[in-house]
Formats: structure tokens, C-alpha cells, sequence
């Protein structure tokens, strides 16, 4: 997907997860946007997504890893990242981000503005970490999450 034009298959505006007058946008393929804050792997089996338990909530989502200063395309992280889940390098596809768009921002928003990136990669690698492979199907409990649109498209295009 990554040679692909961008596409913005979501957008949330006034997103009640960021500052007043954000903007989340869905962004399928393209280029890697820059600058990444974060990196998600998803990795899916048919319907399912493997999950497992974020820091701090303890809500299930996808494998993350926060992206250093000087690793603006994540590239860094998501290679360590994919090593960690899988087990060693894989061949990673870029599948699209979560793009927030904050033009003021409040003390309490830790993300780069006006614009700061969530990356989502996938790989048909398995898993060697403890986790959970979860529906994704229609009324999932992973609808809520902000790269969902992403896994629905990548489905999608798989059948």
C-alpha cells in the first residue's frame, strides 16, 4: 500500500480525544507521514486482530511503540517493535495512520502540533508474545479505536 496516493477514508472533527477544534483524520496508504508519534502492528488472521493490553488502561489494542525524537518516520521504532511481537525482522507494509491535526494546543496534549502521526504497518509474520486475537467484525470492541477504519479497508481489499 505504501506506493499508493494517500486517502482519507475518516475524519472526526472537533475529535472529543484532543484539543478543542482537533481534527483526527484516517489516512490509508501514501507515503509514511511525518512526524510519527507513535507505531501500532496490526496483525490480523481473517476477521480477527492480535491485541494486547496497553500501559496505563489496560484496554486491549494493538502492539505500540512511541517513537523517538530523531526516528520521524518511526521506521526505527516499528523494526524494534515488529522484532519484539514476531520475533525477529519481518517485512513490514505501511497500511496508513491516524493523522491529528491541533492547531492550539493544551497543556495536557503530549503530541507534536499542529500535526502529530499514529503509523499503522502490518506483516504476515505470527506473534510470539502473550496476547489476544480479537473479532473485528461489526460492533467489535476495536470499533472504537482510531485505526479501525485502517484494519476494515485492509480486510476488505484482502477479499
Amino acid at each position: 500500500m505504501q506506493d499508493d496516493a494517500p486517502e482519507v477514508i475518516a475524519s472526526t472533527v472537533d475529535a472529543p480525544w484532543l484539543p478543542p477544534g482537533g481534527v483526527a483524520d484516517v489516512v490509508l496508504g501514501g507515503p509514511v507521514l511525518r512526524p510519527t508519534g507513535l507505531v501500532r502492528l496490526l496483525l490480523t488472521d481473517e476477521d480477527r486482530v492480535f491485541c494486547t493490553r496497553r500501559d496505563g488502561s489496560g484496554k486491549l489494542d494493538l502492539p505500540t511503540a512511541r517513537v523517538g525524537a530523531e526516528d520521524h518516520d518511526g521506521a526505527v521504532a516499528i523494526a524494534g517493535l515488529a522484532r519484539q511481537v514476531v520475533g525477529g525482522p519481518v517485512p513490514l507494509r505501511y497500511v496508513g495512520a491516524v493523522r491529528n491535526t491541533v492547531t492550539v494546543p493544551t497543556p495536557e496534549y503530549e503530541w507534536p502540533t499542529p500535526v502529530a502521526v499514529f503509523a499503522v504497518w502490518t506483516t504476515d509474520a505470527v506473534p510470539v508474545v502473550p496476547g489476544e486475537w480479537i473479532a473485528g467484525s461489526a460492533g467489535s470492541v476495536l470499533a472504537e479505536r482510531h485505526w479501525y477504519p485502517l484494519f476494515r479497508r485492509l480486510v476488505a481489499s484482502a477479499h
